[in-house]
């Protein structure tokens, strides 16, 4: 699977590889020592840019909403859909 922007799709693809090697040669061994973390952490920055210069809001995108109000509640998008 591609990544949400094609400039992070070669990082996304070493972070999936470093993590699927650690979970199953270290995690489930035991060893619980995140060493994918550097790669994570510039692939992460890459998708924020991305999703920035697709006009999305990261705000929005990272606000918590399990365990809250707004998890309950009906996104306004299919609220408008249900009037018609």
């Amino acid at each position: 699977m591609n990544s949400v922007g094609p400039e992070c799709t070669e990082m996304k693809k070493e972070y999936d590889e470093c993590f699927n090697a650690w979970y199953s040669e270290k995690f489930l061994k035991g060893d619980y020592t995140d060493s994918c973390s550097g790669i994570f952490k510039k692939y992460q920055e890459c998708v924020k840019k991305a999703i920035k210069e697709q006009g999305i809001d990261w705000d929005e995108v990272n606000k918590p909403v399990l365990g809250t109000d707004a998890e309950k509640q009906v996104p306004s998008s299919t609220k408008k859909d249900d009037k018609s």
